[in-house]
């Protein structure tokens, strides 16, 4: 039995060691890190007008379909063409913030169909994050969008 406990101690701090406790904070500005989650997407298969947007207290709503969550800094990288569906948002979130509460706000009131005669389907939303960083990538192009979820697994 005690070999059994020793076994199982070891196997913790193995599994411990290897992951962490937690996801770690991905760490620099939202600009930079912006930048890594395109780094797989060549220029000429981006969007054109391609633009990053500090996401304020006066257009939250339009980027996270609600105001009624606190974060640190967020930025959003969108085509300045309004007929293209591609968003992809960096949320830094504030320290001890509740992350899955604020992602199931985003997810249940984000408008994936924002744009004039574009959109995305619902499911098609990608909300996720790493440690306090949450992405948000609701990208009409499936090719781009696994490229953009990628990128920010690569992180």
């Amino acid at each position: 039995m005690l070999k059994k406990f020793k076994t199982l101690i070891i196997a913790l701090i193995l599994v411990l060691t290897i992951t962490g406790c937690g996801a770690k904070n991905i760490e620099g500005n939202l600009e930079d890190i912006m930048t890594k989650v395109y780094s797989d997407i060549k220029e000429d298969e981006r969007p054109m007008g391609l633009a990053n947007t500090l996401v304020t207290d006066e257009n939250v709503e339009y980027y996270l379909g609600t105001s009624d969550i606190e974060f640190e800094s967020a930025l959003a990288s969108e085509s300045m063409i309004g007929s293209i569906a591609h968003s992809t948002v960096l949320i830094r979130t504030k320290e001890n913030a509740d992350i899955e509460a604020i992602k199931t706000k985003i997810k249940e009131n984000v408008d994936p169909r924002k744009w004039i005669c574009v959109g995305v389907e619902k499911e098609d939303v990608i909300i996720k994050n790493k440690g306090d960083l949450i992405i948000l990538i609701i990208v009409e192009d499936q090719t781009t969008r696994e490229k953009l979820d990628q990128g920010f697994d690569n992180l």
